[in-house]
C-alpha cells in the first residue's frame, strides 16, 4: 500500500473502534419496570441515541432529550437531539440543559436515568449557575480555550459554575443512573468527560481560581463575584466521592482512546509495518510534542533504533495550543506543521494527524497529511512555514497543498490520533 493509504486506514480503523452504533448496544440495560429517561450531550449524543432507539425494545417506554454539535445531529423518533454550540457554549445548550435537568428531577425509584456522555458535552452542556449569564459563561470560555488550559483544567472551572456538571444531574434524580461514556481525555476518567454531569468530582473553588490566575484569565464580574462567594462557603461545592447521591449511580466507559490506537496498529502491522504505540495520553504544546517526535524519527532513520523501519509511531491524547497568532487551524495541523519545520524534508518520512471528532480547532478538517515533500511545495507556493507556524495557522500550510484530511462529523471522539510512517 502506498502511505498515504496506509495512514488514512489506520486513522479509519481507529474511527471504527469507536464507533457509538457498534459500541453502544452491548452494554444497553434491561427496560425498568418505570420509564427510561435518556439524556446526554457530546459529539458523539447524535449516534449514542440512535444506537439506544435501534435495540430498545418497542414496547418498552423511552423518552429524553441530547445535546450534540450544530451540524452533528441524527434523525431519531422517541429521543430528541438537539443541537447546540461548540466550543463556546450558547442559549440553545442551555435550554436544552435546563430541560434535562427538569425532566431527570422528576423520575422516581422505578424509572432509569440513561445517560450518553462524550467529549464536548462540557460546552454543550452548559447551565450556568444563578447570578452568571450565558454572555459571561461565553467570555470566560473563550479566554480559557486560547489560554493553553488543559482540559482537565478547564472542566474544573466549568464544573463550578455549572448546576448541571460536577455530578449535579446524578445527585438531581430518585432513578439509577447509568452513565455510558465515551472518553476524550488522557487517563479516561469520567469525572473530566463533559465534566463530569454524573460523577463526583474532587476538585474545589480554591482550584478554580487558581487555574484562571495560573493561566492569566480575567473573569468576568459575574463570575469573579461567585468564585469568591464559593471561596467563603456561601454556595455550595460540587459534590465529592463518597457523597451518598451516587450509591444508585453506574458510570461506564465504553470507547477510550486505547482501543482506538491499538486498532489503527493492528491495521498497520497487517501492512508489513511494526507499529509503536507511544501511548494515548500524550500533552503538551502541540509544536513542543512534535519537537520531541521529530528527534524520534531521526533517530529511527539514521541508527535504526529504538526499531527499525518500517515502522508507524502511533499515539493519542490532546495536546493544547497557546494562541498567539491569528491564523487558522488546531492541534492537529500545529503539530504537523511544527513537525514538518522540525523534519526538514527529511525522506521516507509521512504523518498524519487527526482529531477523532472531524474537527481540527474550529476549521472544517479533521486534521492533514504530512508528506516528505510538503515543506518544498509549500515554499514554492510562496508559503513561509515558520511565519505561519508563529501565527497558529496550520490550515493556512495544508490547505493550499491538498493536504488536509475532511471526515465531516464522525459523531465520536476520542480524542487525536497521530501516526507517523518512517519507511
Amino acid at each position: 500500500m502506498k502511505p498515504r493509504e496506509i495512514l488514512l486506514g489506520s486513522f479509519n480503523a481507529a474511527l471504527s473502534a469507536a464507533d457509538p452504533l457498534q459500541i453502544v448496544p452491548g452494554h444497553l440495560p434491561p427496560p425498568p419496570r418505570g420509564r427510561t429517561l435518556v439524556v446526554g450531550a457530546g459529539k458523539a449524543a447524535g449516534s449514542m441515541a440512535l444506537a439506544v432507539e435501534r435495540h430498545w425494545p418497542e414496547s418498552a417506554p423511552l423518552e429524553g432529550v441530547v445535546i450534540t454539535r450544530y451540524g452533528h445531529g441524527l434523525p431519531t423518533k422517541r429521543i430528541r437531539v438537539v443541537e447546540a454550540g461548540h466550543p463556546v457554549p450558547d442559549e440553545s445548550g442551555e435550554a436544552a440543559a435546563r430541560e434535562i435537568l427538569a425532566a431527570a428531577s422528576a423520575l422516581g425509584p422505578d424509572d432509569l436515568l440513561l445517560a450518553l456522555v462524550s467529549g464536548g458535552g462540557s460546552a454543550l452542556l452548559s447551565l450556568p449557575v444563578e447570578g452568571v449569564a450565558m454572555a459571561d459563561l461565553k467570555a470566560l470560555t473563550k479566554q480559557l480555550l486560547a489560554s493553553g488550559a488543559p482540559i482537565q483544567d478547564m472542566n474544573t472551572v466549568r464544573k463550578h459554575l455549572s448546576r448541571i456538571q460536577g455530578g449535579r444531574l446524578a445527585a438531581a434524580t430518585r432513578a439509577p443512573v447509568l452513565a455510558l461514556v465515551i472518553s476524550d481525555v488522557t487517563g479516561d476518567d469520567p469525572t473530566h468527560i463533559a465534566s463530569g454531569p454524573c460523577t463526583p468530582d474532587p476538585t474545589t473553588f480554591a482550584d478554580t481560581v487558581e487555574i484562571l490566575e495560573r493561566f492569566g484569565v480575567q473573569a468576568p464580574a459575574s463570575i469573579a463575584s461567585y468564585l469568591e462567594r464559593g471561596l467563603r462557603g456561601e454556595v455550595p461545592e460540587s459534590h465529592k466521592p463518597g457523597d451518598p447521591a451516587f450509591a444508585r449511580t453506574e458510570n461506564r466507559v465504553i470507547a477510550t482512546a486505547h482501543r482506538s490506537l491499538m486498532t489503527a496498529s493492528a491495521f498497520v502491522q497487517a501492512r508489513g509495518v511494526t507499529p509503536m504505540v507511544l501511548g494515548d495520553s500524550v500533552t503538551g504544546e502541540s509544536r513542543e510534542v512534535a519537537k520531541v517526535y521529530a528527534a524520534l524519527v531521526r533517530q529511527i532513520r539514521t541508527h535504526g533504533h529504538p526499531m527499525k523501519a518500517p515502522v508507524a509511531l502511533i499515539s493519542g491524547g490532546e495536546t493544547t495550543v497557546t494562541v498567539r497568532g491569528n491564523g487558522r487551524g488546531g492541534r492537529c495541523t500545529e503539530f504537523l506543521l511544527s513537525l514538518a519545520v522540525e523534519l526538514e524534508g527529511l525522506d521516507h518520512v509521512h504523518a498524519l494527524a487527526a482529531d477523532t471528532d472531524g474537527i481540527d480547532g474550529s476549521e472544517d478538517n479533521a486534521g492533514a497529511l504530512l508528506t516528505p515533500d510538503s515543506l518544498a511545495r509549500a515554499v514554492a507556493l510562496g508559503l513561509a512555514p515558520k511565519r505561519l507556524l508563529a501565527a497558529n495557522d496550520g490550515y493556512g500550510f495544508f490547505a493550499p497543498l491538498g493536504d488536509l484530511v475532511v471526515t465531516g462529523p464522525t459523531r465520536t471522539n476520542v480524542n487525536d490520533f497521530r501516526v507517523i510512517l518512517i519507511q
